[in-house]
């Protein structure tokens, strides 16, 4: 990991199979790598709200160049989303984002995208190439608007 001081990315998974997609995302050969952690798995989607809210909001104020990711499956309730947006402060609202695939990433899986890091490298790829062959798929479409402010902020950080 670099420097606290300038422009990263954290990404808080909930489990193992959301950190293995994270951690194919990492291994996509265009990313700058070393701007990029994934924390250990929360164990659970409100873990990852509570681990948010007790460990990362006041580091996300000391480093004001932090940039966090709250990776979780949605159980087919995409009001997780406001939920978890409920819980993220105004002052940093704008460094996090909250991605997940619509049910579980073995659901994903089995929808023929492959294995976990198969997944994330090719959502890596959507992302530096601006596509959505895999961010447009039915199980992951819903994060959209999250997609887009992630991009927008990151994208010059992690595919420089």
């Amino acid at each position: 990991m670099s420097n606290n001081y300038r422009p990263h990315l954290f990404v808080l998974p909930e489990d193992r199979a959301d950190s293995e997609v994270a951690n194919g995302f990492l291994k996509y050969p265009f990313l700058a790598s070393r701007v990029m952690r994934v924390l250990n798995p929360a164990g659970g989607w409100l873990k990852v709200i509570e681990d948010f809210e007790s460990n990362e909001i006041a580091k996300m104020r000391l480093y004001p160049e932090r940039f966090m990711v709250l990776l979780f499956d949605f159980d087919n309730h995409v009001d997780r989303i406001d939920f978890a947006k409920g819980k993220v402060p105004l002052d940093i609202a704008e460094r996090v984002f909250i991605l997940g695939s619509l049910l579980d990433p073995e659901n994903l899986s089995s929808a023929g995208l492959g294995k976990f890091e198969v997944i994330g490298f090719a959502l890596a790829k959507d992302c530096r190439e601006d596509t959505n062959n895999v961010w447009g798929h039915e199980l992951l479409r819903h994060n959209a608007s999250e997609l887009q402010r992630l991009r927008k902020h990151i994208h010059p950080i992690l595919f420089a």
